[in-house]
């Protein structure tokens, strides 16, 4: 015993050598939460995110022991992500909202590398390696908030993001699971939210419904901003685009109220995230000799340059190389640019707006057309007009219909 609690103290100051903020091991076992999160998807709030609900990947969330019965503990770890000085709500309507987590190089390439740095740290310290361990970070079938708790790294918060009693929630977690039986910390038991509800009643699209009868907090995914930005694929509904303002890849509002968000967030000491000047790759990234660099940057970006960049096959590709943006695709962010410069309603978006009506595909033609009819100009009704005698997909004609009608 004495041998492994000397091999946790290693592992967790290895995971302090690789730049994390705050880590914590967990035992494996069964979900405490499998009943809910079943719930969850036959009540189909997971939206179009099948992965989620394919069986074995339900199965190796629910109970990582049936999938890997080797592995005996988890190393959970947090890494702290750029909070700029304004808030998000003070950015100029002419301007684009990226969450903060995308405004620099991709976490989940940066998260990863620090794990698998502390790995090779741990088989050189026991002296042989460790074939059976996995780091995931966002994207393995592993549910991490509820390692993290188990870790003692925090609770869940009502916006059902984990929160720390000190550092907030703009964070990000991976998890490294092992074949190692370790000395766990205690589990955070506490919930510290109280009777607040900022989140909750701040959420514009009213995707968080509060606490359940066991005290779980639920979300909707169909009605959040982040899913419908980055995790949904098709058009964004009519009665949601008003209510996502120029937020065109994911949202923070939630996190942005939290009074624990508010007053304990830090500053990261990681470059990896730092925002993106004007043409600038993120952090670590090569771009091809000749590659195009006509891009706003990610630091309230203009929406105009945005949907210009966007539009572009090679500008876009620069722009999202290497930055958890390219998850969105092309026509995705570029629906979602067209949703902001409809809520700003500007004429100055026409020129812009009718460029998109012609994009290649039929997700960018539809909100634009929705975009123009929001503007409702007679050059944005002309645009309409001209591109109605030469649409032929029955969805984009709809909103075209929609539109002008408006």
């Amino acid at each position: 015993m004495a041998g492994n609690a000397r091999l946790r103290a290693r592992l967790l100051e290895a995971a302090r050598e690789q730049g994390f903020d705050a880590a914590g091991i967990a035992p494996l076992r069964p979900s405490d939460h499998a009943a809910f999160f079943r719930a969850w998807l036959r009540e189909e709030r997971h939206g179009g995110m099948d992965y989620l609900a394919r069986p074995d990947a339900v199965a190796a969330r629910t109970d990582p022991t049936r999938r890997w019965p080797e592995l005996r503990c988890a190393l959970v770890v947090a890494l702290h992500y750029d909070r700029p000085a304004h808030e998000d709500s003070d950015v100029d309507p002419s301007y684009a909202i990226i969450a903060r987590y995308a405004r620099g190089r991709d976490y989940h390439r940066t998260v990863r590398t620090k794990l698998l740095g502390v790995l090779r740290r741990l088989e050189d310290e026991i002296g042989h390696a460790l074939p059976l361990a996995r780091a995931y970070v966002d994207t393995g079938p592993v549910l991490e908030r509820e390692l993290a708790r188990r870790a003692g790294l925090g609770w869940f918060g009502r916006n059902t993001m984990l929160l720390h009693p000190r550092r907030g929630s703009y964070f990000f977690l991976g998890t490294l699971l092992l074949e190692l039986e370790l000395p766990a910390d205690e589990p955070f038991e506490h919930d510290l939210c109280g009777r607040c509800n900022a989140c909750v009643e701040a959420c514009p699209t009213g995707a968080l419904l509060g606490r359940d009868a066991s005290g779980a907090p639920v979300m909707d995914a169909r009605l959040c901003i982040s899913y419908l930005t980055i995790e949904n694929r098709g058009a964004i509904p009519r009665e949601l685009r008003p209510l996502m303002g120029n937020r065109v890849f994911g949202c923070d509002i939630c996190q942005e109220v939290c009074p624990f968000t508010r007053r304990f967030s830090q500053l990261t000491s990681e470059p990896s995230f730092a925002a993106r000047a004007p043409g600038e790759p993120p952090f670590g990234v090569q771009l091809e000799p000749g590659a195009s660099r006509s891009h706003p940057g990610t630091a309230s970006p203009s929406l105009l340059a945005l949907l210009e960049t966007a539009l572009d096959e090679a500008a876009w590709d620069s722009f999202s190389r290497g930055s958890a943006i390219r998850r969105a695709g092309r026509a995705g962010f570029a629906r979602n640019v067209c949703v902001g410069l409809g809520n700003r309603a500007s004429p100055d978006a026409v020129p812009g707006l009718s460029a998109a009506l012609a994009d290649a595909e039929p997700l960018v033609r539809a909100h634009a057309a929705w975009a123009l009819g929001r503007v409702g100009s007679a050059e944005a009704r002309s645009a309409l007009s001209s591109r109605a005698s030469l649409e032929a997909d029955a969805s984009v004609l709809d909103e075209i219909t929609a539109a002008m009608d408006a």
